[in-house]
């Protein structure tokens, strides 16, 4: 997060942040700083062919006006990252969690060559803020991933409810600006909208511990079956075609805390683990909210946490169907 903003953020007073045990007022939407994620920029006249040749979206279908979910494996079709991708001022911008960017950025750049690209992580210069509503967004597109910018502004609408807010160079002014609108927020908040939408992001955590599948990546249209090759392409189309995906990403409750990256047991495996967690937020009665992924078929004997002998977890809807 910008120095600037974490100033500002610094002089709220505790009372005046939203937790996610609170209940904001209907009418009232949320403003939450973001500093779990990172920004990577891809410039140049090569940039789309080097991700279109690297990540597993179609990466010709991303304009000014619309983004796309995306991710990027190894060679063993296991995800190394997973970004949201858009177009601003002819430039490629990857969103994606930060403790994994100097990673993935170092990683991709061993394999431009001679291209015309350059890739660099950009985030200290931008301020990125979720924007959340009881009600519809009004007066923006919310079918699909709609981006409206402008000359320092970049709009992401994800949902109807939902939207992301990037500002290049930012002021403290943005933040008050927003503070006159909505209400100030945890990053938790964000974090739980992400599970309940389904988005399971890579992390450090959970780095190469998927294919992007069991993590419903083509759900969310991160996939594409028709583009050319890329790392992993080869064991992601097998997975699509040739069998079912038996492990799946699920919404779960517990009564504990779950650590992502943390293994899952089911009774007919025993000592094997059949799944780890992705990510998970704290609610209020002591209860936790979170995304696993795990053997589909484990959840007719129940799902345990850490161990056998962990507590079971409990499936939540989530907003698409896996099964």
């Amino acid at each position: 997060m910008h120095s600037v903003w974490q100033e500002w953020l610094g002089s709220q007073a505790p009372t005046e942040i939203l937790k996610t045990g609170d209940v904001a007022p209907a009418a009232a939407g949320r403003f939450i700083p973001l500093s779990g994620f990172a920004l990577l920029r891809a410039s140049g006249e090569d940039a789309q062919n080097f991700l279109q040749s690297q990540l597993s979206s179609d990466i010709r279908l991303i304009s000014s006006q619309s983004a796309q979910y995306s991710t990027y494996s190894n060679a063993k079709g296991r995800m190394q990252g997973s970004f949201l991708i858009w177009l601003y001022q002819g430039d490629y911008y990857l969103l994606l969690k930060a403790d994994i960017a100097d990673r993935v950025r170092q990683r991709l750049s061993m394999f431009i060559l001679r291209s015309k690209v350059k890739l660099e992580r950009v985030d200290a210069g931008w301020g990125l803020v979720g924007l959340i509503s009881d009600e519809a967004l009004s007066n923006h597109d919310a079918t699909g991933l709609k981006v409206s910018a402008t000359e320092r502004e970049v709009r992401i609408q994800l949902d109807a409810t939902s939207a992301l807010l990037l500002f290049e160079s930012p002021q403290p002014a943005d933040l008050a600006r927003l503070a006159t609108q909505m209400r100030l927020a945890d990053e938790a908040f964000w974090t739980l909208r992400d599970i309940r939408a389904g988005i399971g992001w890579v992390s450090a955590a959970t780095y190469e511990a998927f294919v992007p599948q069991m993590a419903n990546m083509e759900v969310i249209g991160a996939i594409s079956f028709q583009k050319g090759c890329y790392p992993g392409q080869e064991i992601v189309a097998r997975t699509q075609y040739l069998g079912k995906v038996k492990r799946r990403m699920y919404r779960v409750l517990a009564s504990i805390a779950l650590e992502p990256g943390q293994p899952l047991f089911g009774e007919e495996t025993g000592e094997q683990a059949i799944g780890a967690v992705v990510e998970s937020v704290a609610l209020e009665g002591g209860t936790w909210e979170g995304l696993v992924v795990v053997q589909s078929a484990a959840w007719e004997e129940g799902v345990h946490y850490q161990s056998l002998q962990g507590p079971l977890l409990e499936k939540l809807e989530l907003p698409y169907s896996v099964d």
